[in-house]
């Protein structure tokens, strides 16, 4: 836990970093979205077969191509077994815009909290993403990482669970 705390505070040191800047050198008005999303994802090892969610996002637009992230809520892994294991991430994020500022890359490290009582271990989340946002509507692909969530065989090649899962989210400006 105390790993997750320090990787996240560096990361917002870094952040708020780049807003202390002494000179504003283009025209770009900064400003925050916020966005309400719905994740479906499939498992790439056992025990599980399905994962759905929703979360939030704040983003910050440090210019028309670069944006910070702060993104949580709450997803569902479905076990073979009927066991259901959900859990709750907290990620920062780095976003780019490409080509005309409506498909962009994202990657995202955080950490993972577990809501079921039978597994009370947290782990660290790291989720690399494409997607294609409008003004109002942002689809995302994303391949998610959770490093020491249990999973059925274990391999130096194979730890964690592995999962892509697909969000669809509605973005306003604040």
């Amino acid at each position: 836990m105390k790993k997750i705390t320090t990787t996240l505070f560096v990361i917002c040191l870094l952040g708020y970093a780049n807003f202390a800047k002494a000179q504003d050198t283009d025209n770009y008005k900064r400003n925050f979205k916020f966005g309400v999303g719905l994740n479906a994802g499939l498992p790439l090892n056992d025990p599980y077969s399905f994962n759905v969610g929703g979360d939030v996002r704040a983003q910050y637009n440090i210019s028309s191509t670069y944006s910070l992230c702060f993104t949580t809520g709450y997803n569902n892994l479905f076990v073979e077994d009927d066991v259901n294991f959900g859990y709750i991430p907290v990620k920062v994020g780095y976003k780019t815009f490409l080509f005309s500022n409506e498909f962009y890359a994202m990657g995202e490290i955080g950490g993972a909290f577990s809501t079921t009582k039978a597994y009370n271990d947290n782990s660290m989340i790291f989720c690399p993403s494409v997607g294609y946002a409008t003004k109002a509507i942002d689809i995302s692909l994303r391949y998610e990482l959770l490093k020491d969530f249990p999973i059925i065989k274990k391999s130096a090649a194979n730890e964690g669970l592995a999962q892509v899962m697909v969000r669809l989210a509605y973005g306003f400006d604040l």
